[in-house]
């Protein structure tokens, strides 16, 4: 099982976006890619080691969606006040 899926959560670890929650949209050996949909659109991931996110073991289906359905699903989580495990 490959443990960094597309639609899983993660916040970042280390850098100066520290903190911020980001949905993953793929992964490649080391690195995976990260969105939010605001500055960080499906068109402008954001590239980070693997090492430097922590999961957020929520998965999402993202099939077809768009930079405002992104938005949608980290405000959803941000509003619930979940914790990462």
């Amino acid at each position: 099982m490959e443990r960094y899926k597309a639609g899983m959560l993660a916040r970042s670890l280390a850098g100066h976006d520290e903190g911020q929650i980001y949905v993953i949209i793929e992964s490649k050996a080391s690195y995976i890619y990260l969105v939010n949909g605001k500055n960080r659109t499906l068109d402008r991931p954001k590239k980070k080691k693997a090492k430097h996110v922590r999961l957020i073991r929520e998965e999402h289906d993202i099939a077809g969606i768009n930079d405002a359905g992104i938005r949608k699903i980290i405000k959803e989580f941000v509003k619930e006040g979940k914790q990462e495990e």
